[in-house]
C-alpha cells in the first residue's frame, strides 16, 4: 500500500513538474514572440516618419534595404537579404547556373565592357566574337560605364530571343552590329575530365549546385569504361561548395550505405538533423585521392572531411577555407529572399571546421578560433584530427604564389592582351596538352611589352614603402623622405633583367591564357595540368604500387596526426 501511495506521489511531482516547465517555456515563447513584435512596430514606426517628413526625397527600398543590411551585418557574413530584383543572380550563384544567355564572360576596364572568355558551341562562339572585344552597346543602350553586373543583366534573356550587340573588335577598331539568338547557357559543375598516365581518373568540380553528384557520378562511370580504373583524383580546389545535400550524394558514390557523412545543429532544434550514406556506392574500392586549397569551402569541406574522417582518401593540397556553418534560404514578401545561417555542421568525427569567430571583435573584424579553443577528435581508424580550423590536407603542397612581375601583367592585362593579338595572327597552335610557349613567342611577347607602360612593386619596393609610411608617421622630415622616394626610382630601372628571371614563370601563365584562345577552359585546363604539382603529387601517390596511400589512410608514423596546432587544451573522449 506505502509502495502505490509513494508512486502516486512520484506521478504527481512529475506531472506537476512538466506542468511547471511548460509553462516556462511557453512564457518563453510569449516573451520572445512580444520582443519580435514590439520591435517591428518600432521599426515600421521610425520608416514611416522618415519616409514622410524627412526634409529631402527619400528611397523607400533602399532605405528598407540599408536597414535589413546593417541588421544582418552584426551576425556572419553568410547571412544576406536578396531584393527581388537580385533574385535571378542569387539563383544563378547558389542553384543552378542555367540561364538564357550568349555564353560569354565580361569584365570591365576604363568604364567599358570587354569579352574575357567565350563558351564553345555557344551563340556567341558560332556568332564570332573573340575574348578580348568591346561589347559598345545592347539593344541600343550603351554599356559605358555600367558594372558587369548590370551588363550581365542586358546580355540574358529567354532563351530563343533575339539579341543586338554592337561590338568592337579590338584589334581591327571596327564596329559592328551582330545579331544573336539566346541559349540556354548551363555551365556544368564538373568541368574537367580526364585518364591520367596509371589508370588514375581526374575529375575537376568546380561548384554543388544542382545535378553535381550526378555530373561526377557520370564522370566516374565514363572513366571506368575507358579502362581499368587505378585511382580517382577529385579536385575540389577554388570550389566555394553549394548545395549540402549534392555534398552528402558524392560521398554515397564511394563509401557504403549507413555510414554517418555530416550533421548539421542550431539553436532552433527543428534543423538539427543528420545525413547518412543511403544508397550503395559505385566506386567503393577504387582508391581516390581529393585535392583541396585555402578558396576550398562549405560542401567542398563537407566531401573532404567526410572521406578524410572515414579513412577514404587521401586529402592533398593545401588547409581549407574553413567555413563550418549552413545557410538556408527563406521566402519573405514581395518576392524577396533572406539568406539565414541556421545551424553549424559537423563532419563524422564530431569537429566543426569553422575557422572564424563569426562574432565581429572591437576592430570590426573576424577572429580566427585560438589554439587554445581548439579539439582533437578522431577518424574512423583512430587518426587524429582537429576543429576550428578548416580541413587540414594529409600531404601538404603549397601552391606557389605569382611573382610580383607576373601579378602586375596579369593585373594590368598584358598577358591577356598579348594573347588577342597573337591569336589574330596565328590561325593554329598545337593541342592544348602539347603545346608551349617558344622562345620565339616569347621573344615576340618581351618586344610587345617593350611598347606598353607597365609597373609593378618588388619585395624590397613594398618594405621600402612600408618603412617610409612608417617614417612619415614617426614626423621624420620632407628632406629624408625624399631619399626614400630617389631610392623607389632607382630601385626601379629597367624591367628586362627582371622578366628574363621569371622566364619559365611568366612562359606557364601566357600559355594558359593563349590556349584557352583556340581550345575554350577545356584546354586551359589541360595545359595547366601539365605545371601542377599539387596534381602531380596526387598522381603520383595513386600510381606507384600505393604503399604509401594505405599507409596514410591507416595512420603510420607522421601520418598518425594531422594538422596539428600549436596548442591543444581538449581531446575529445572516443
Amino acid at each position: 500500500m506505502r509502495y502505490r501511495k509513494n508512486m502516486r506521489k512520484a506521478h504527481r511531482i512529475a506531472l506537476l513538474a512538466a506542468a511547471i516547465f511548460f509553462c516556462a517555456a511557453f512564457a518563453a515563447v510569449r516573451d520572445e514572440l512580444f520582443l519580435i513584435s514590439k520591435n517591428l512596430d518600432i521599426f515600421s514606426a521610425v520608416y514611416r516618419q522618415v519616409s514622410m517628413n524627412y526634409v529631402d526625397e527619400t528611397n523607400s527600398g533602399k532605405l528598407v534595404k540599408t536597414a535589413v543590411d546593417a541588421m544582418l551585418d552584426d551576425l556572419d557574413p553568410y547571412t544576406e537579404y536578396v531584393q527581388d530584383t537580385d533574385v535571378e543572380d542569387y539563383r544563378l550563384k547558389y542553384v543552378d547556373t542555367r540561364y538564357g544567355g550568349i555564353g560569354a564572360a565580361i569584365f570591365a576596364q576604363d568604364n567599358r565592357i570587354f569579352i574575357s572568355e567565350i563558351y564553345a558551341g555557344q551563340p556567341a562562339d558560332h556568332a564570332g566574337l573573340q575574348a578580348g572585344d568591346e561589347l559598345v552597346a545592347v539593344n541600343g543602350s550603351p554599356l559605358a560605364r555600367l558594372t558587369p553586373d548590370e551588363a550581365s543583366r542586358l546580355l540574358r534573356g529567354a532563351d530563343g530571343s533575339v539579341i543586338n550587340l554592337e561590338v568592337r573588335h579590338v584589334l581591327l577598331d571596327r564596329l559592328d552590329t551582330v545579331a544573336l539568338t539566346r541559349a540556354m547557357i548551363r555551365q556544368p559543375n564538373v568541368s574537367h575530365i580526364s585518364l591520367l598516365e596509371g589508370g588514375v581518373g581526374y575529375i575537376k568540380l568546380d561548384k554543388f549546385l544542382e545535378q553535381s553528384a550526378s555530373e561526377i557520378e557520370n564522370a566516374v562511370n565514363n572513366l571506368q569504361r575507358q579502362g581499368p580504373l587505378n585511382g580517382l583524383i577529385i579536385d575540389l580546389r577554388d570550389n566555394g561548395g553549394g548545395i549540402l545535400q549534392e555534398a552528402v550524394k558524392i560521398v554515397n558514390l564511394f563509401v557504403p550505405p549507413g555510414e554517418l557523412v555530416v550533421s548539421q545543429r542550431g539553436r532552433n532544434s527543428a534543423k538539427n538533423r543528420s545525413y547518412r550514406t543511403m544508397a550503395a556506392p559505385i566506386a567503393p574500392d577504387i582508391p581516390l585521392a581529393v585535392l583541396i586549397n585555402g578558396h576550398s569551402a562549405s560542401a567542398a569541406e563537407i566531401v573532404a572531411g567526410a572521406l578524410q574522417d572515414l579513412d577514404r582518401a587521401v586529402i592533398i593540397g593545401e588547409r581549407s577555407f574553413g567555413k563550418g556553418l549552413v545557410q538556408q534560404t527563406f521566402n519573405i514578401p514581395y518576392n524577396n529572399l533572406v539568406k539565414v545561417t541556421v545551424a553549424k555542421y559537423y563532419t563524422p568525427a564530431g569537429r566543426c571546421i569553422q575557422a572564424l569567430d563569426f562574432h565581429k571583435g572591437r576592430n570590426g573584424k573576424y577572429a580566427h578560433v585560438p589554439d587554445s579553443s581548439i579539439h582533437a577528435f578522431h577518424t574512423k581508424g583512430g587518426r587524429i584530427v582537429y576543429d576550428g580550423s578548416g580541413i587540414y590536407p594529409d600531404i601538404t603542397v603549397e601552391k606557389r604564389a605569382n611573382s610580383a612581375i607576373v601579378s602586375a601583367l596579369l593585373a594590368q592585362r598584358l598577358i591577356f592582351d598579348y594573347a588577342t593579338f597573337f591569336k589574330s595572327a596565328h590561325p593554329h597552335i598545337a593541342a592544348a596538352d602539347k603545346f608551349m610557349v617558344s622562345d620565339t613567342q616569347y621573344a615576340d611577347f618581351i618586344r610587345f611589352l617593350a611598347d606598353r607602360d607597365y609597373h609593378y612593386l618588388s619585395d624590397t619596393e613594398k618594405q621600402l614603402r612600408e618603412l617610409q609610411l612608417q617614417a612619415r608617421a614617426m614626423g621624420k622630415s620632407e628632406t629624408v623622405l625624399q631619399r626614400f622616394d630617389a631610392l623607389t626610382q632607382a630601385l626601379r630601372g629597367d624591367n628586362a633583367p627582371v622578366i628574363d628571371r621569371y622566364r619559365d614563370e611568366i612562359k606557364e601563365v601566357l600559355g594558359a591564357e593563349m590556349v584557352s584562345r583556340y581550345y575554350y577552359q577545356e584546354g586551359k585546363k589541360a595545359f595547366s595540368m601539365q605545371h601542377d604539382d599539387q596534381l602531380k603529387r596526387a598522381v603520383g601517390l595513386l600510381d606507384l604500387g600505393k604503399a604509401e596511400y594505405y599507409s596514410i589512410l591507416s595512420g603510420e608514423g607522421d601520418y598518425r596526426t594531422i594538422g596539428k596546432p600549436e596548442t591543444v587544451l581538449a581531446v575529445t573522449p572516443q
